[in-house]
């Protein structure tokens, strides 16, 4: 499946630095690169870019619309580095590191543990976390970048059920892997998520449990992004997603876990992509304001002018 044809595509919310940050992202990870770069003009925060990427085959999409949110852990990506896959995996996972790390925190050592002899947690100089990870290669195939979950705070120790809710609202869905946190783990009660993968739509995703004392939960910065086919999938997303009425804006909404989700039409990407005029992106821009769920007819009519 192409990057393009992703249903859910992580998007991440700069104050100003989406372009930078995009292109400083394609020079880290092999086989990635910038696919697009528009400004929305007179949006709230402004005159806003959007830009879409392409990282090792996964899909991102990010917007610089001012300093309203802050990237935290609670949304990482995780990165996989497979020697079964390729030879060079071992050499190219330090490198990548060493990248992230160049103005970044670290969040875990660059280590060997007992999960995998390579394996390291990084904030990189913009606030966006990764975890990077010399795969055990066994089993099926899961992609390089997948969006992980963690489930903190308040939410410790529901990312079971998130799992579940997840796996039931999504058509094209099935779980993965999952380890518990055996009795005797320091902060983390017996029996919840240490790891786990599931997929939705096509694209995988991870969730774990945290019971240390983190500080932050799921906000705006990093948000997951549904393309729908049709207007029934946008109703029928909305309705089972939305949790917190006063979070509607613009095709957003939030979950009963606080993760942000925004429900789109597919074809919004090329109503609001390089080969639109100014015109096109403004008038689609200025339809979209004031709807809370979006509507495609509208939108397209929008953009036809």
């Amino acid at each position: 499946m192409t990057a393009n044809s992703k249903n859910i595509v992580p998007h991440l919310w700069f104050d100003k630095e989406a372009k930078e940050a995009a292109a400083f992202y394609t020079s880290v990870f092999p086989n990635s690169q910038v696919c697009s770069e528009i400004v929305v003009k007179d949006t709230p925060s402004g005159d806003c870019d959007l830009v879409s990427f392409d990282l090792w085959g996964q899909r991102f999409m990010s917007i610089s619309a001012g300093p309203y949110f802050s990237f935290n852990p609670s949304i990482s990506f995780m990165v996989n580095f497979d020697p079964a896959r390729d030879e060079h995996a071992s050499k190219q996972i330090e490198e990548v590191w060493e990248k992230l790390s160049d103005g970044g925190q670290v969040l875990m050592p660059f280590d060997a543990y007992p999960f995998s002899e390579k394996y390291g947690w990084i904030q990189d100089k913009y606030g966006v976390s990764w975890q990077l990870i010399l795969t055990n290669p066994e089993g099926e195939e899961r992609p390089p970048i997948l969006p992980s979950m963690m489930f903190t705070g308040e939410n410790a120790g529901k990312a079971e059920e998130a799992v579940q809710f997840y796996l039931s609202i999504f058509k094209d869905s099935k779980k993965g892997v999952s380890a518990k946190y055996p009795a005797g783990m320091e902060h983390n009660q017996e029996g919840t998520v240490m790891f786990s993968d599931f997929m939705l739509e096509n694209v995988w995703l991870t969730a774990m449990d945290s019971a240390l004392e983190h500080g932050f939960q799921f906000n705006e910065a990093v948000s997951l992004l549904v393309n729908c086919d049709t207007q029934e999938e946008i109703d029928y997303y909305f309705e089972q997603l939305s949790a917190v009425p006063e979070a509607e804006q613009c095709g957003w909404l939030k979950d009963k876990y606080g993760v942000s989700w925004q429900i789109v039409p597919k074809d919004l990407d090329e109503m609001m992509s390089e080969h639109a005029t100014q015109e096109q992106i403004d008038r689609v821009n200025q339809a979209m304001m004031p709807m809370k769920k979006l509507d495609m007819k509208t939108l397209r009519k929008a953009y036809e002018g």
